[in-house]
């Protein structure tokens, strides 16, 4: 890929002409996506990531600002681009319905400009990639929903993009044909350098799974970028614990560990003393513990062993992605 940014874009903006007053698709988006990310973009509907995606796909001129994609702008230089991405939609039409799948993913070969010889044998290449063997031969509109999109999946990739937009991919297929749609793209990655993918999800795992990166996007404006560690950290600075002992002496044990360098705080998690159980066995005692960083449960563990308790269950609470979502946003997918 020529370029130090797959996706470089400043300041880009997307302005609607309607009535009363204009529609702001976009307010002013920087992005940069490196060669070999796989990127995320989260949002509620009408967060402005499909116009975002749309500009970087030449598909729509921004009001203003720039946009790079693999190095080439996306207003000047649009077959360049146009060469070296691909898009596939969560949900789009699979083509024509009297076709097989090896016809139809034929003439789009041709649509992308390769070779007789060279389309065939890049057809029957992503046939096996995808897993639609038992279906080459079979006419598209008796396929499946999951393997309708696996079909736009290969259709997407015939062209051997450089970087890879995907709409909401997994819209609407199964846990198991999302499963397998997931494993596909990361395969399709992994095969060469420098290949790059771009999704937009509104499911929280499926981003966590696969992101390297994530923005968070709402109101035409990126809110948050960053992994999806650095995200989370966002609600959750601390290291929680959930301890669970086999007993607790009366006298000065939870005051013991509450003491402890780097414990910020520790309570009583299984609802002694008010008549409750938050779910802990009858006969152990559950703790949530504070840290400040995980470099401290070393010595929490060492004091349980040393006021007469045995550690029989540890779990750490981790925020999700819904948690920061919710935070920066207002509220959930």
């Amino acid at each position: 890929m020529p370029a130090d940014s797959a996706i470089h874009a400043r300041a880009v903006t997307r302005v609607y002409k309607a009535k009363p007053h204009p529609v702001v698709a976009l307010g002013g988006v920087d992005l940069d996506v490196a060669p070999g990310e796989y990127f995320g973009l989260l949002g509620p509907n009408g967060a402005g990531k499909t116009t975002l995606i749309k500009i970087l796909t030449t598909l729509l001129l921004p009001t203003s600002g720039t946009a790079r994609v693999a190095g080439f702008d996306v207003v000047n230089e649009t077959a360049k681009i146009r060469r070296v991405i691909n898009m596939v939609s969560g949900g789009e039409q699979s083509g024509y319905g009297l076709l097989t799948t090896r016809e139809q993913l034929w003439m789009f070969s041709q649509f992308y400009g390769l070779t007789n010889r060279d389309g065939w044998r890049r057809v029957d290449e992503l046939i096996e990639l995808t897993g639609l063997g038992e279906q080459r031969d079979q006419k598209v509109r008796t396929l499946s929903t999951g393997q309708r999109q696996k079909l736009n999946f290969a259709r997407g990739l015939l062209n051997d993009p450089w970087v890879l937009f995907l709409d909401e991919p997994t819209l609407g297929l199964d846990v198991a044909a999302a499963r397998e749609l997931r494993e596909h793209t990361l395969g399709w990655m992994a095969a060469a350098p420098g290949r790059t993918i771009l999704l937009t999800t509104h499911y929280m795992v499926e981003a966590e799974l696969l992101c390297d990166r994530i923005a968070i996007v709402d109101r035409g404006k990126i809110l948050a970028l960053g992994t999806p560690d650095e995200l989370r950290r966002r609600v959750q600075a601390e290291s929680i614990f959930r301890i669970e002992l086999d007993q607790l002496p009366a006298d000065g044990g939870l005051g013991t560990i509450g003491a402890l360098p780097g414990v910020l705080s520790a309570v009583r998690a299984d609802g002694a003393g008010d008549g409750t159980s938050a779910g802990a066995a009858a006969d152990r005692v559950a703790l949530k513990v504070a840290l400040a960083d995980d470099s401290a449960l070393t010595s929490v563990v060492n004091a349980v062993a040393g006021i007469g308790s045995n550690l029989v269950g540890l779990s750490k609470s981790e925020p999700s992605l819904e948690d920061v979502f919710v935070e920066l946003v207002g509220r959930g997918f």
